[in-house]
């Protein structure tokens, strides 16, 4: 049984698209970044928990990038292509695509296609197709038309079968539609005729595909609002060239053909396709899900602020304009049975979604005739669910799980959660994502209910992000639960600043009474300590490091004020500022991946009695500079800090000196030319 889950705006900012929309939405290497292109000289790259852009890149004014850009997976380098034939490759760092890798190509390009597992590869508008590594070696190879004259390409799709590289692309002609099929590591060169099964006047509108071993899986949507399939073979049995296929009827009146801004097809997996259009019976455009082993409408979601027409789908999410907006729309795909089709395994529903009454679409299984083994399949199916109607269908241990949460007792959901982990396998995670989930929507609607232990076990199978629960986190910042917030950023490898700081917050403010009774993990303060402990029983000798001695007697002045400072226990507390327990947390934050730009604003939230037992010394400083030089605690902070700096700039001035003298020493050295094949020479330095 499908389900859309609440959407949201991944840029907050009206994308300024023109309107017929973007060009495209491509995946990274990192599942949870993605790069959207637009139709004049912009390439954005997203990090879609966040919902926050991590690099923008403009091609100059008077240029126009003609398809989207997509992401090397060997090399996690970004490749897009402008004025049709400039190619460029950069990568996060690169500010300017003007000084960037580039390549002019000797043939117009129609879309650069890049999957986990193969090389990127390169279509051409005539039909061509070449590897990246093959085309850089030589750019301006010549390249061949494969299409005729007239021929345009529609549509393409690029797979990995058996590690095999294939790439399928439609064609039109003069209103008829060709498939092509190559396999890259071959170069053979498939074309296939696309035919209907009876004589009508339709217009294809959107085509999608899916892979099994043996054959392509193509459905079109038509303008007559009808799905068809055709089955297009991987490694065709007849050589001859032009081969003709059959389509035949998947699904009927699944959507209006004359939607505004036209209609889009996406297959989700081998049962579900997402469609996005305005459905017969109502004129507003909206994303609907179909099962396509039984005919029947899962669930859709009204888009009152109307599309352009595209979606895109990557794993569990759905993009696509709302508006001139970018919103993702998450999206879950059960396995397809005939009781889920028909809603006998029904599940909470997102507040903003509608889900359909699940009706068997009877004109398609009787009068369109999807072809005869389908129909008996189905048949079969429902003779023998009459002849079991008194059975149950079996209800997947997920699902039991989800129910159990919804109104069982606390113990009892403890013991199904370890129930259920004990058959559960590290594929799946996105199950883990529903039951945190759910688990969280129960403690919202009951303010009492805090499953602390259940949560802890999802957390300790180490299959969690914060992505995959962006509510987990926030629930422990509410209950000041610590031990549940270093776990998550130990674990977690997409936390993001504005939570980091949030945990810094309460890990610096809460009090000492509430963490003696909090079990934490004391393994890096444990490691730390001992380390210490070594190096204290022997004796070391006083070093000088960097050009710094604790003894310098060029500060005078500041150990005179250190020496006037109070001895006892204010100078020990002032050497360990924080307990063992503190300091294990700390040490966790200061673990977490971050970005320096995002991290800076957050910073600044900190209370300045907290400021001075951080080692993020010059973000905090630069956040918190004027605050540092007002408060008494930051007073000896501040002195070592002049001593130390003090110390570096003796240092760096002695090394200028030396540099002098070798900048003079290779004048010498320029100057004798005329050396025997051995010489000794002696150099004299004033």
């Amino acid at each position: 049984m499908a389900a859309l889950e609440e959407e949201f705006t991944l840029s907050a900012v009206t994308l300024g698209a023109r309107p017929d929309g973007l060009l495209g939405v491509e995946q990274t290497d990192r599942t949870d970044h993605f790069l959207v292109t637009d139709r004049s000289r912009t390439v954005i790259l997203y990090k879609v928990s966040d919902q926050k852009p991590l690099g923008s890149w403009s091609v100059k004014q008077g240029q126009i990038i003609t398809c989207p850009a997509v992401c090397n997976f060997q090399t996690g380098e970004h490749i897009v292509v402008h004025d049709d034939k400039v190619l460029r490759i950069w990568n996060n760092e690169d500010v300017n695509l003007d000084k960037v890798f580039k390549a002019t190509l000797s043939a117009e390009v129609h879309r650069v296609h890049s999957v986990q597992g193969a090389e990127p590869v390169v279509l051409f508008r005539g039909g061509a197709a070449r590897g990246l590594e093959a085309l850089l070696a030589e750019p301006q190879q010549k390249i061949e038309t494969v299409l005729s004259d007239g021929e345009v390409i529609k549509w393409t799709k690029f797979f990995v079968v058996f590690r095999h590289p294939v790439i399928v692309f439609i064609t039109e002609k003069d209103g008829n539609h060709f498939a092509y099929v190559q396999m890259l590591h071959s170069r053979n060169l498939s074309k296939y005729t696309l035919l209907l099964e009876q004589e009508e006047k339709s217009v294809t509108r959107s085509f999608t595909a899916s892979v099994d071993r043996k054959f392509i899986s193509l459905m079109t949507l038509s303008s007559d609002g009808c799905v068809y399939e055709t089955l297009i073979p991987i490694y065709p049995s007849d050589t001859e060239k032009n081969q003709r296929l059959v389509r035949s009827p998947l699904l009927k009146a699944v959507v209006s053909g004359a939607a505004p801004n036209g209609v889009t097809l996406a297959a989700l997996d081998p049962d579900h396709v997402a469609v996005l259009g305005a459905p017969l019976p109502s004129s507003k455009e909206c994303l609907s899900i179909w099962n396509t082993k039984f005919q029947t409408l899962q669930t859709s979601k009204e888009l009152p602020q109307g599309t352009s027409g595209q979606l895109w789908c990557y794993g569990e999410h759905l993009f696509l304009l709302h508006g001139k907006c970018l919103t993702v729309v998450p999206c879950r795909c059960g396995a397809s049975s005939l009781a889920g089709a028909l809603g006998k395994l029904r599940r909470a529903q997102d507040p903003g979604s509608q889900t359909m009454p699940h009706f068997v679409n009877w004109e398609v299984a009787q009068g369109c005739e999807p072809g005869a083994q389908k129909s008996e399949q189905l048949r079969r199916i429902l003779r023998r669910k009459k002849s079991e109607v008194s059975l149950q269908p079996e209800v997947p241990a997920s699902e039991q799980l989800l129910s159990t949460i919804k109104n069982g007792s606390e113990k009892h959901i403890e013991v199904e959660l370890r129930k259920f982990l004990a058959k559960w396998t590290p594929d799946s995670h996105a199950v883990l994502g529903d039951v945190v989930a759910a688990l969280l929507g129960r403690g919202e609607a009951e303010p009492s209910f805090y499953p602390r232990s259940c949560l802890m076990q999802l957390l300790q199978t180490h299959a969690l992000s914060h992505s995959l629960c962006p509510g987990l986190m926030d629930t422990a910042l509410a209950k000041a639960d610590v031990q549940m917030l270093q776990l998550c950023l130990r674990h977690f490898p997409d936390v993001p600043e504005s939570l980091t700081c949030a945990c810094l917050k309460i890990f610096l403010s809460i009090g000492d009474d509430s963490l003696q009774g909090a079990h934490v993990s004391m393994e890096s303060v444990c490691e730390h300590s001992s380390s210490e402990q070594d190096e204290s029983t022997e004796e070391q000798p006083e070093i000088l490091r960097n050009g710094f001695s604790p003894g310098d007697s060029n500060c005078g002045t500041c150990e005179q004020e250190l020496r006037e400072e109070p001895q006892g226990p204010a100078a020990e507390a002032a050497s360990c500022p924080v307990t063992p327990k503190r300091a294990a947390l700390l040490n966790g934050i200061l673990g977490s991946a971050y970005s320096e730009t995002f991290l800076l604003p957050h910073l600044k939230d900190i209370p300045a009695q907290h400021v001075t037992i951080m080692d993020w010394i010059c973000l905090l400083l630069d956040a918190n500079f004027t605050v540092v030089l007002m408060i008494p605690e930051a007073k000896r902070l501040l002195i070592n800090l002049y001593k130390f700096v003090k110390s570096q700039i003796s240092v760096y001035s002695e090394l200028n000196k030396i540099e002098v003298s070798f900048r003079e020493l290779q004048k010498l050295n320029q100057e004798k030319n005329n050396r025997g094949l051995y010489s000794i020479e002696v150099l004299e330095l004033f």
